[in-house]
């Protein structure tokens, strides 16, 4: 435990910014758990809703600094070609 007050102010906001990506990854496993979810059961066009959404957390996760903007092209180029696959 830190006795400096700085110290103690920068453990804290280490604290909260842990707290806030972790629950920024726990949305996005989320919204790519959901697209995985349409996908195995073939709806088109529910998995076209769940890929945009997909998308779109992966790109928010990329601007904030959660994922990097490679490890986000890979996910992306996955679930572009999972949903291509259905058909």
């Amino acid at each position: 435990m830190p006795n400096i007050k700085s110290a103690k102010k920068r453990d804290l906001i280490g604290k909260m910014r842990n707290a806030r990506n972790k629950a920024r990854k726990s949305d996005l496993k989320t919204a790519i758990k959901k697209f995985e979810a349409a996908v195995a059961d073939g709806s088109r066009e529910e998995a076209g809703g769940a890929y945009r959404t997909a998308v779109k957390k992966v790109d928010q996760a990329v601007a904030k600094g959660v994922l990097h903007k490679n490890a986000a092209a890979h996910k992306k180029s996955a679930m572009t070609l999972k949903l291509n696959g259905i058909g």
